[in-house]
């Protein structure tokens, strides 16, 4: 009997890398991501209270998470009892997720020179997802509540998006009540076309 079932699929770029773990589920640290503002763990936006007593700052982290189904099918002539599971590149979408870092900082004794990251913090996430025209296809909204001065949280989506339509914005912001909002938007292609090369190849590696 036919079968199938969902998987998820690290990015890469190239069908050499994808071929080991096609209908594998990718795990958190296979799957890339494209951050704001760019750079390392510990880049991160911030800004100040108008009296310069508290900072907050914060990072953001997309997750485009594409999906797909696969398919059981014989395998070559020489061993057609042989089955396999191959990728249907005509199932392939996006699931994305999203990633929210912050940080809270309150100064001591002198503003802004000598500062310390404690007590607990009630953090607002939000992420909302929007075409190139400007229509919202996916939100995130999270209240976090008795969280740490310094953090990490990710939040999946529930929303799936079409391959190969257009460019995207992701609009994002972290607050902590009483001290500000950080805002940041960053862009995103959801070609999947990447992946159709890469099913190919490695379908052709194993007739």
């Amino acid at each position: 009997m036919k079968r199938t079932r969902l998987a998820a699929l690290a990015l890469a770029t190239a069908a050499a890398a994808l071929a080991p773990v096609l209908g594998q589920p990718a795990t958190a640290a296979e799957t890339p991501y494209v951050q704001d503002p760019a750079g390392g763990e510990k880049s991160m936006k911030s800004m100040w209270t108008k009296d310069e007593l508290h900072k907050v700052e914060g990072q953001f982290r997309f997750y485009p998470g594409v999906q797909y189904k696969t398919v059981t099918r014989p395998g070559p002539a020489a061993a057609p009892d042989y089955e396999r599971q191959v990728a249907d590149p005509k199932t392939l979408a996006w699931l994305p997720s999203y990633e929210f870092a912050w940080s809270v900082s309150d100064s001591t004794v002198v503003k802004k020179a000598v500062t310390v990251k404690e007590g607990s913090h009630p953090i607002v996430v939000r992420a909302v997802l929007r075409t190139a025209k400007g229509a919202e296809v996916a939100q995130v909204r999270k209240e976090l509540t008795g969280k740490p001065a310094t953090g990490r949280e990710k939040v999946a989506g529930a929303e799936r998006i079409a391959c190969d339509t257009g460019e995207y914005a992701v609009e994002w912001s972290v607050t902590r009540s009483g001290y500000g909002t950080l805002t940041g938007t960053l862009r995103w292609n959801s070609s999947c076309e990447q992946y159709r090369t890469a099913f190919a190849s490695n379908h052709g590696q194993q007739r």
